[in-house]
């Protein structure tokens, strides 16, 4: 049921949205001349590589400049890359993955590898999971680049913080997770559903003590 509530709307979400595609497209080659997508490997479900597909929003060779932690105000990050990441627009050619079954609509956002390569044994049941273009954690972390940018130490807030939270989220979803909530899950990313009570990301994304 959740793989043909992926394909439907990721046909009709491409279909849809296409004159979007295509404007977010000239507008990457006119201001910032290369690659229209940035495509970068992933860990899915399994510990099963993919390639991820985004709008390219940073400068060319971006991760050859630079780590894997993208705060809001990287000066990698082109003009129209912060456009597009402001308002998620360059999540969009994931409904490609969707349509593969690489992803899901609704599922933990996947990491690169070097990050999967530090789950405990009890964070890799989330593994088990199809990843997907929002879920919770996305959510509750809407604003993490601008938190993450007054860190001392990004990399580090993020593994020792962030990511752990990330997947608590995740796990604790997965047990009641259904295509209503999934659906819910989706309003509420889009703004168009009351967000779940929570803490505020700010509060979680305080550097740990010393």
């Amino acid at each position: 049921m959740k793989r043909l509530f992926d394909l439907f709307f990721a046909v009709l979400g491409l279909v849809v949205l296409s004159p979007v595609l295509l404007c977010v497209a000239l507008a990457i080659v006119i201001t910032d001349p290369g690659p229209v997508l940035f495509r970068q490997v992933r860990v899915g479900r399994y510990g099963r590589s993919f390639r991820i597909m985004k709008f390219r929003t940073m400068v060319v060779n971006a991760e050859k400049l630079g780590g894997q932690i993208t705060p809001t105000h990287d000066p990698r990050i082109t003009k129209i890359g912060r456009i597009l990441r402001k308002y998620k627009l360059d999540e969009l050619p994931q409904l490609f993955n969707v349509l593969r079954g690489e992803m899901s609509f609704v599922g933990p956002r996947p990491e690169v590898q070097r990050y999967v390569d530090m789950y405990t044994d009890a964070q890799k049941q989330v593994l088990e999971l199809q990843p997907g273009i929002t879920d919770p954690a996305s959510i509750r972390y809407r604003d993490e680049g601008e938190v993450l940018a007054k860190a001392e130490n990004p990399d580090e807030l993020y593994i020792q913080v962030v990511m752990p939270d990330k997947i608590r989220l995740n796990l604790e979803y997965a047990q009641k997770a259904s295509i209503v909530t999934d659906t819910i899950t989706i309003l509420q990313t889009l703004g168009l559903y009351p967000k779940p009570k929570q803490e505020e990301a700010s509060e979680m994304l305080k550097p740990p003590k010393q």
